[in-house]
């Protein structure tokens, strides 16, 4: 399922192909967020069009509305919203984390109240697999238990304990429900906050348990960006270099091209969308906020360097859509913005390939940087 093509000499960046059941993904790659089995703003022919090979929905959410028994019903996730793709489905575990209080933890799993209308629900590791497979995902990720930025190192050690309980329960499910015969793939997710020797022990561990794919979680969650690498760093010197690293939930683009050459290859984030709906747009130079005065009379695209449907229209153009509140400024910035991220890691490929990832990579960032600085 996943074939190394080539490593640096200089980093531990890769260039690898991941095969799934509805095609291979090129990686470095970066996977837009559909949340909702919807990638804001957008359908999955413009989705498509920005070149993205894959897309997440998200377990907890689908599970609530419409159900993946309804899903299910469909034919699966792909079917249901057309998206002919891979598709990696989120397990809910970091659901957990960001709705605290109408969630309760236990051995058996996570008790929650719907954030729609507050009716109880209970998510196990062996259902939380089970929806997937109603999904029909092309990889689906156990559940976990996200630790909070701070936290004392005994609570956090407690709540690895469990994620790596559960997800020895998922991987049973998983191979009970001969999963692997519908080409579904299962990634685990290592834990441990900021304590770099809890995250080595998180990795071996499930390493010792022989997943398809593993996934750093927990990242990214208030602490400082220096810890952050640090974490990433120590997970994928302890992950098998055979199989596919996926960092959860990040980052910025210097943030991935970092994180690439720690040998990370798999990336999602809901920046690109959601920085899109406030009119702000990525450029080579650094982020603009198509609200600024300055853009008014501007005649240029959103980057010249950027080749999608959006650098058809002005900035000026743009920005009157947002002054104006019209819908179609956050399709044009958010077609633009997953564009931007597709670009990004294709050049990281193709840098990989040439063997100097390293020097352009530097030099992407500092450029990116030096504009960016407000």
């Amino acid at each position: 399922m996943f074939k190394v093509l080539k490593k640096s000499e200089k980093s531990r960046a890769r260039r690898s192909t991941l095969t799934t059941a509805h095609g291979d993904i090129q990686t470095p790659v970066f996977m837009a967020v559909g949340t909702q089995a919807t990638v804001k703003s957008l359908t999955p022919k413009q989705v498509e069009e920005t070149g993205a090979q894959i897309i997440l929905g998200n377990t907890y959410h689908l599970n609530i509305r419409p159900t993946s028994e309804l899903i299910s019903r469909f034919g699966g996730l792909h079917e249901f919203m057309k998206w002919r793709k891979p598709i990696l489905t989120d397990s809910g575990g970091f659901q957990a984390f960001s709705l605290s209080k109408l969630r309760k933890i236990t051995e058996e799993g996570i008790e929650f109240r719907s954030h729609l209308d507050g009716r109880k629900l209970f998510l196990s590791p062996e259902s939380c697999i089970q929806i997937q497979r109603n999904l029909n995902s092309d990889i689906c990720m156990v559940l976990d238990e996200c630790i909070p930025y701070p936290c004392e190192k005994a609570p956090c050690i407690k709540s690895v304990e469990r994620t790596i309980r559960w997800a020895k329960r998922c991987l049973d499910e998983y191979k009970r429900l001969e999963m692997h015969k519908r080409g579904i793939h299962t990634f685990a997710i290592t834990q441990g906050g900021c304590y770099l020797d809890v995250r080595a022990d998180c990795s071996k561990r499930l390493t010792d348990l022989d997943f398809p794919g593993y996934a750093i979680g927990g990242v990214s969650v208030g602490e400082p960006e220096e810890q952050m690498l640090e974490q990433v760093d120590i997970c994928t010197q302890h992950l098998p270099e055979e199989k596919p690293r996926y960092v959860m939930g990040v980052g910025t683009p210097p943030q991935i091209l970092k994180m690439i050459a720690l040998g990370a290859d798999m990336f999602d984030c809901v920046m690109p969308t959601r920085l899109a709906r406030h009119a702000c747009a990525f450029t080579l130079d650094g982020e603009i906020n198509l609200k600024n005065a300055r853009f008014a009379e501007d005649h240029s695209p959103l980057d010249s360097n950027i080749d999608s449907y959006a650098s058809e229209f002005s900035r000026a153009y743009i920005r009157h859509l947002v002054k104006a509140n019209e819908m179609l400024a956050c399709t044009l910035i958010s077609i633009h913005n997953i564009r931007f991220f597709q670009i990004l890691t294709q050049q990281a490929r193709e840098h990989i390939e040439a063997g100097d990832f390293e020097e352009w990579s530097l030099a992407w960032i500092a450029r990116y940087e030096k504009g960016n600085v407000k």
